[in-house]
């Protein structure tokens, strides 16, 4: 069987669970399962599925065709993120068959981290459907949702109603497939390390966002003032008032330190970098200095124009 794709079967009496992952595409191996899957009630559990392009759709909605006509019902069960996007494009995506679980993503501004949360289809309860709050698992704080509600919800307004729940939930859980969530709480797990049915490693389902660091090439005591705060607006290139220029190695100071200490800083100074508030006797701000030459200027032209006006009338 392909890499890319894998699939297995278990059956328990006439119901038959049919676990797929990887990818579906026109290399994938659907229509040597049917002879595999007799005729009853099929569980599909999607989960691993991490991509399903145009050629994939088409052989997956013949292979659930002739299922169907071989007398097999469908029930998709923890359809990923990548088959809700599939079933809310595609009219006859799922067949005469139904959704019974599937993944809601989430993503944590704070940690960088995306994760996804099994849901059963009958909790959602009646339009408009919106995410069940899923948590950070490193800061505990509510994730985002990672979707427009509308769109990615919009299957279970002409979602049908599960037959014999029961029994399928009691074959799930003899084959040790069970995938209710419990207490209430639904199954999480990361988007960026699920795993995979060969055991040759896990894929990702949906890329992780990469972070967003910045570099600095000052030293960290440049970069933070006084109390650890950040400076607002400062230029990279303005000397620090009150520092020194580096005096290479066996100086008192390294190399593109600029914060004033002890006999080094300002009298009466107490900033830790230019752009800061400046107590009473420090330089005036840049912005002040260029005001005041304005001033001067315009009275010095003043003046010669006084004096010029004065040696022409006499």
């Amino acid at each position: 069987m392909s890499q890319k794709f894998q699939a297995s079967v278990q059956h328990r009496g006439d119901v038959s669970y049919v676990k797929l992952g990887g990818v579906i595409d026109e290399d994938n191996e659907l229509t040597d399962l049917v002879d595999k899957i007799p005729a009853g009630t099929a569980v599909i559990d999607l989960g691993e599925i991490e991509r399903i392009n145009s050629c994939g759709v088409r052989d997956w909605v013949n292979w659930l065709s002739k299922l169907e006509n071989n007398g097999t019902r469908s029930v998709l069960v923890e359809c990923s993120p990548a088959i809700v996007a599939q079933i809310n494009l595609v009219n006859n995506f799922t067949g005469s068959g139904v959704v019974k679980s599937f993944y809601v993503p989430y993503f944590c501004p704070e940690c960088d981290e995306e994760k996804v949360l099994l849901v059963e289809a009958t909790d959602m309860g009646p339009p408009p459907h919106e995410p069940p709050t899923c948590r950070c698992d490193e800061c505990d704080l509510v994730m985002d949702f990672d979707d427009m509600p509308d769109s990615y919800f919009a299957f279970l307004s002409n979602q049908k109603k599960l037959a014999e729940p029961d029994k399928i939930n009691g074959a799930m859980r003899d084959l040790g497939r069970g995938s209710e969530p419990e207490s209430g709480k639904g199954k999480v797990r990361s988007r960026a390390s699920q795993p995979n049915l060969s055991g040759a490693g896990s894929k990702p389902s949906v890329p992780s966002l990469p972070s967003i660091q910045r570099t600095s090439t000052q030293p960290a005591s440049a970069i933070m003032g006084s109390g650890g705060q950040k400076p607002q607006s400062k230029p990279p290139s303005r000397p620090q008032l009150g520092s020194k220029p580096p005096t290479g190695p066996g100086g008192s100071r390294p190399p593109g330190s600029m914060r004033g200490s002890g006999s080094d800083a300002l009298p009466g100074n107490s900033f830790g970098f230019a752009g800061q508030s400046m107590s009473t006797g420090s330089v005036a701000p840049p912005g002040r200095s260029n005001a005041l030459v304005f001033v001067l200027i315009a009275i010095l032209l003043g003046a010669i124009g006084v004096l010029a006006y004065l040696v022409l009338t006499k």
